[in-house]
């Protein structure tokens, strides 16, 4: 499935400091970061699970600001971008 999350972690404190860089490190492990606070992930439902249920026991319920959009299938491929931001492949082999 194809995602799009959103994150808003209030930083006026170090602690939300914390908060912010630790929900940007789990979302870094499952998706591609396309500006500050916006990752598109491709999972699945188990993958998704675990990445919510990291990201709930990370962030302050009453400061902090998460948004799961869940895309059609290849929602990826309809994107229209303006300026520098490219699109980014998905589904191509990773090559390490």
């Amino acid at each position: 499935m194809h995602i799009l999350l959103t994150y808003d972690v209030n930083t006026t404190t170090p602690e939300g400091q914390r908060r912010l860089r630790h929900v940007a490190k789990l979302c870094e492990g499952y998706g591609q970061r396309v500006q500050q606070s916006v990752f598109e992930i491709v999972t699945d439902q188990a993958g998704l699970l675990t990445l919510l249920d990291h990201i709930t026991r990370t962030i302050a319920d009453d400061e902090d600001n998460i948004r799961v959009y869940r895309l059609p299938a290849e929602g990826f491929t309809k994107v229209q971008t303006l300026g520098k931001a490219g699109l980014i492949p998905h589904n191509d082999p990773l090559i390490m």
